[in-house]
C-alpha cells in the first residue's frame, strides 16, 4: 500500500479532552503473525481489503485482552519496518548469526522471522545474553552470558567459546550498503563513458553546513570533461565518494545540507531575500541570547495543586518521552516529600514533572502572552537550583533529572540551553553504559528510554543546527529498546505507554538515513542516480506507517485529526516524505527542463502534495508543541520556502495547482503559515529571524508573480 491523499486508515476515535492509551506492553511473550509486506500498487491509495485470517494474534493468559483489541504489533515490528529494504525479509536469513536485528538489548532482541510462503511471525523477545557461546548456538539453548563458562557448558564440562562482536548493521542497512555500492558502480562506469545527466549550475556554490567544508570540498565540479555535470552541494547534493561498509547510515552526518536555512541558497528560493544568510545563523542567534533571568531568583513553589500537575504529566507528557516510571512515582514522590523538595535526584525529577504537567494543560506556548512567565516555570526553577548536585553525580536518576530538564527546555523553546543539558545527559549515558554491570539491573529500562530520548533530542537538533556531535550515537547497538517497566505491586500513577516512543525511535532514525544517503556531502550528485536511494527510502517510510499498531495509524484524508499521536505522526510522515523528495524540485529550480523527465515529473508531485499535506491545517501543529514546537516551527519555514519556490516556476505551478483547488487557495496556505510563525517569533530568536524571513519572501514573491 503506498500512502496518498486520498486513502483512508483505520478511523480515529479521540477527542481533544485527553491523549490515547493503547495497550500495555509485556516482557511475555506477544506474538503476531501477518502477511509478507509487499509493495503493491492500489489505485487511489485505497487499503486492500483483509481477511480475518490475515492476522493471528497470540497472547499468553498472563495477558489480559480487551473484548475489541486491534491487533498489534510488537516493538520490534514498528521499529524493524524502516529498517529491512524491499528484500528485507529475506536478507541474511541463512546466516549462522541468525537474523537481522535492528538493535541490541542488554539481552539481544532478534526480530524472529519464519520464512513461509504466506506470513511472518514476529515474536516480542524476551530478554537474553548478549552473545551467545558457541555451545548454547549450536544446541540452539538459552546462555546465560556468564564468563569464562556459561552454565551449560559448566555443566557439560564443555569448553565455552564467544564469538568476538562484529560491526552490527542490520538486513534493511546492508541491502542499501549494497544497492550504494552498486549504484557506485553504476556511476564510475557512467562517468568514463560519458552517460550521466545531472544538474546544472553555473554560480558559486555556498560553503556546506557545519562550517566544517572548505572551500575546495564543496562538492561542485564546474566544467567537468567526462560528461559529470556540476552539482549543487547548497541544495544536498555531492559528489560521490566510496563509502566504508561500517558506515552507520541510521545517524545525522556531520555535514549536511537539509537544515532550513540552506533552501535561502536554492535558485528562484534565493530572489525571495533581500540579502544573504549564513546558514549558521540560527545557531549564532541562539548563542547570543540572554539566559532565563527567572532562574537567578529564589525558588517560589506552590504545591496546593500537585495532584492535578502530575495527572496531566502521565496523561499528556509522559506518552512523548516515556521515561517516568507510573510503578515507583509514588515511592519517588513520598522520598521528595521527606526532603522538603530540597535536595536529592527524586526531588528533583518531582519539581520537573510538575513543570511539565503544569505546561501541558495550557496548550501552545504560542498562545501565551509574551510578558507572562510559561506554566511550570515555578517548579522549573526549584529544580534547576538542585541540578548543579546533580551535574556532578553520575547515577541513572542524576541522568534522568538532566533530560527532563532539557524536555522543559524544549517547551520553553530554548534549544541551546537544552542541547547544553543533554550534552551532560551523554556524558552521563557513556560512562553507564561502557561496562554492561554498571547499571542496576532495575533500572536498566529506565536507561535504555534515557538513552533513546538524548539520541532523538540530539537528532533533532543537529538536523538544523551545526552543533558538535556528543558521542552518545557510537552506544546505539550496545542500548536495547524499551520493553515495558516491571509492575510492581500497587496501583501505578499512569499508564506505561511506548507506541508512540517506538514508533518516532523508527521514524527519527529512517529521517537520519535519508540526512545520510541524500543531503550528506558524500551523496549522490544527479536525480538518475538518486533515484534508486529515493525510491528505497520512500518503501521504508510506507512499510513504518504499515507497522503501526492500528491505534496509530492516522487516516490518509485530509481532515483535521482529534487524536494528537496520530496528528504528530502524520505530520513527521509529511515532513519525512518531503525532504525524501525534495532534491527533484531543486534540478527544476535550476533546469525547467527537467520536468520533462515522467520520472522527475512523479516526484515533484510526490514532494509538493506531502508539502502541502503538512501546512494545508496550520492548527494541527499545536498538537505536537510540548515536544517540538522549535522543530516544527523550522519545518514549516522549510516546506513554505519549498512551495513559494515551485510556485515561482511555471512547470512546478502547474503541479501545485492540481494540489489545491485555485490559486487563491494555495496564497492562502502560505499566508497562514506566515501568520502562525509570526505568532512564534517572540519565542526565540532564531524563530524571531525565520519569521521575518518568510515574510519578506512571501512579499517579494506576491510582488514577482504580480510583476
Amino acid at each position: 500500500m503506498s500512502p496518498s491523499s486520498t486513502g483512508d486508515s483505520p478511523p480515529s476515535g479521540m477527542g481533544n479532552a485527553s491523549m490515547r492509551h493503547f495497550p500495555a506492553q509485556s516482557r511475555e511473550t506477544f506474538t503476531i503473525e501477518m502477511p509478507n509486506a509487499t509493495l503493491t500498487a492500489v489505485p487511489n491509495g485505497s487499503h486492500p481489503m483483509r481477511s480475518p485470517n490475515d492476522f493471528k494474534v497470540q497472547r499468553t493468559p498472563s495477558i489480559s485482552t480487551p473484548s475489541i483489541q486491534p491487533p498489534s504489533i510488537g516493538r520490534e515490528g514498528i521499529l524493524g519496518s524502516t529498517s529491512k529494504g524491499r528484500n528485507g525479509s529475506q536478507a541474511n536469513e541463512n546466516q549462522s548469526n541468525g537474523l537481522a536485528k535492528l538493535m541490541q538489548d542488554e539481552a539481544s532482541n532478534p526480530l524472529k522471522r519464519r520464512n513461509t510462503a504466506t506470513d511472518v511471525g514476529v515474536d516480542y523477545p524476551r530478554r537474553r545474553a548478549t552473545i551467545a557461546c558457541e555451545v548454547c548456538r549450536s544446541r540452539k539453548s538459552r546462555c546465560d552470558g556468564n564468563k569464562p563458562k556459561c552454565k551449560l557448558c559448566t555443566e557439560l564440562g564443555a569448553e565455552c567459546v564467544y564469538r568476538e562482536p562484529g560491526i552490527k548493521l542490520d538486513a534493511g542497512d546492508k541491502l542499501i550498503l549494497e544497492r550504494l555500492n552498486h549504484i557506485e558502480n553504476l556511476l564510475q562506469m557512467n562517468m568514463s563513458g560519458g552517460q550521466i545527466s545531472g544538474i546544472n549550475l553555473n554560480q558559486e556554490s555556498p560553503p556546506m553546513s557545519n562550517g566544517t567544508a572548505s572551500g575546495g570540498e564543496n562538492g561542485l565540479m564546474a566544467g567537468s570533461n567526462n560528461g559529470f555535470v556540476s552539482v549543487i552541494p547548497n541544495g544536498g547534493f555531492g559528489t560521490w565518494t566510496t563509502q566504508p561498509t561500517t558506515t552507520n547510515i541510521n545517524t545525522m552526518p556531520k555535514v549536511h545540507t537539509n537544515a532550513a536555512m540552506h533552501l535561502l541558497q536554492w535558485p528562484l528560493i534565493r530572489d525571495l531575500v533581500s540579502r544573504p544568510y549564513d546558514p549558521q545563523i540560527l545557531l549564532q542567534l541562539e548563542m547570543d541570547r540572554e539566559p532565563l533571568h527567572s532562574l537567578t531568583k529564589t525558588p517560589c513553589v506552590d504545591l496546593s495543586n500537585t495532584q492535578a500537575y502530575i495527572e496531566a504529566y502521565f496523561e499528556r507528557v509522559n506518552v512523548w518521552y516515556a521515561c517516568v516510571n507510573p510503578y515507583t512515582w509514588r515511592s519517588q514522590y513520598m522520598t521528595a516529600l521527606s526532603n522538603g523538595f530540597r535536595e536529592g535526584p527524586e526531588s528533583c525529577i518531582v519539581l520537573l514533572v510538575l513543570a511539565l504537567g503544569q505546561a501541558s494543560l495550557r496548550g501552545s506556548i504560542s498562545r501565551i502572552m509574551s510578558h507572562d512567565d510559561p506554566p511550570g516555570l515555578q517548579y522549573f526553577t526549584a529544580a534547576w537550583s538542585l541540578l548543579p548536585s546533580m551535574m556532578t553525580t553520575n547515577t541513572v536518576l542524576a541522568t534522568q533529572c538532566h533530560l527532563l530538564a532539557a524536555a522543559y527546555l524544549f517547551y520553553l523553546v530554548r534549544p541551546m540551553e537544552a542541547w547544553n543539558l543533554l550534552c551532560s545527559t551523554s556524558t552521563k549515558l557513556q560512562l553507564l553504559l561502557m561496562t554492561p554491570n554498571r547499571v542496576p539491573p532495575k533500572e536498566k529500562e529506565l536507561v535504555e528510554r534515557i538513552y533513546w530520548n538524548a539520541l532523538l533530542f540530539e537528532s533533532d537538533l543537529l538536523a538544523e543546527l551545526d552543533l558538535p556531535h556528543s558521542g552518545v550515537v557510537q552506544l546505539e547497538d550496545n542500548v536495547g529498546l524499551p520493553g515495558g517497566f516491571e509492575v510492581e505491586e500497587g496501583e501505578g500513577v499512569g499508564r506505561d505507554e511506548l507506541w508512540y516512543f517506538l514508533a518516532e525511535i523508527a521514524l527519527r532514525r529512517l529521517l537520519n538515513r535519508v540526512s545520510q544517503l541524500i543531503y550528506s556531502k558524500d551523496s549522490m550528485a544527479s536525480t538518475q542516480s538518486l533515484e534508486p536511494v529515493v525510491a528505497e527510502l520512500d518503501y521504508q517510510l510506507t512499510q513504518w506507517y504499515e507497522s503501526l499498531p492500528l491505534p496509530l495509524q492516522f487516516p490518509f484524508t485530509r481532515t483535521i485529526l482529534q487524536d494528537p499521536v496520530q496528528t504528530v505522526l502524520r505530520l513527521r510522515f509529511f515532513a519525512c516524505r518531503t525532504i525524501i523528495y525534495r532534491p527533484y524540485i531543486l534540478a527544476v529550480l535550476d533546469n525547467e527542463q527537467a520536468l520533462l523527465d515522467p520520472a522527475v515529473r512523479e516526484n515533484c508531485h510526490k514532494c509538493l502534495e506531502a508539502s502541502i499535506r503538512q501546512l494545508e491545517h496550520i492548527g494541527e501543529h499545536h498538537a505536537g508543541h510540548m515536544p517540538y514546537i522549535w522543530q516544527g516551527a523550522l519545518s514549516m519555514v522549510s516546506q513554505t520556502l519549498l512551495v513559494m519556490g515551485a510556485s515561482m516556476s511555471p512547470s512546478l505551478l502547474s503541479i501545485l495547482l492540481t494540489l489545491v483547488p485555485h490559486r487563491e487557495a494555495l496564497d492562502q496556505i502560505i499566508n497562514d503559515v506566515v501568520m502562525e510563525v509570526e505568532r512564534y517569533a517572540f519565542l526565540a530568536p532564531s524563530l524571531g529571524l525565520a519569521a521575518e524571513i518568510i515574510k519578506e519572501a512571501e512579499i517579494r514573491r506576491r510582488t514577482f508573480l504580480a510583476g
